[in-house]
């Protein structure tokens, strides 16, 4: 895990989640969104449209790019705080 992020990352517990039945690592308070980006998972969902790659866009919840299915529920990641064992998938629509 990369902890040259910010001072005292370090210092917040692991948090271990899955994307896509794969496991993930964060640091606790982490969003989402910046936890998936840091382990370089950037492409969040396809367009509806165009079937475009989109990922974080505006990164404080006002677009729709990030969303993400977590447990079931589609969110946006940006402003989703990681939890540990949340079952994490790419998101759909808009």
């Amino acid at each position: 895990m990369n902890d040259q992020r910010l001072p005292g990352t370090a210092a917040r517990p692991e948090v271990a989640f899955t994307f896509e039945g794969r496991t993930v690592t964060a640091r606790a308070g982490d969003s989402l969104a910046m936890a998936l980006w840091t382990v370089g998972d950037v492409a969040l969902r396809q367009s509806s449209r165009d079937g475009a790659a989109r990922g974080v866009w505006c990164n404080m919840g006002i677009c729709y790019e990030c969303l993400v299915v977590v447990d079931g529920v589609t969110v946006r990641a940006c402003t989703t705080l990681v939890r540990a064992g949340m079952d994490v998938r790419r998101g759909g629509k808009p």
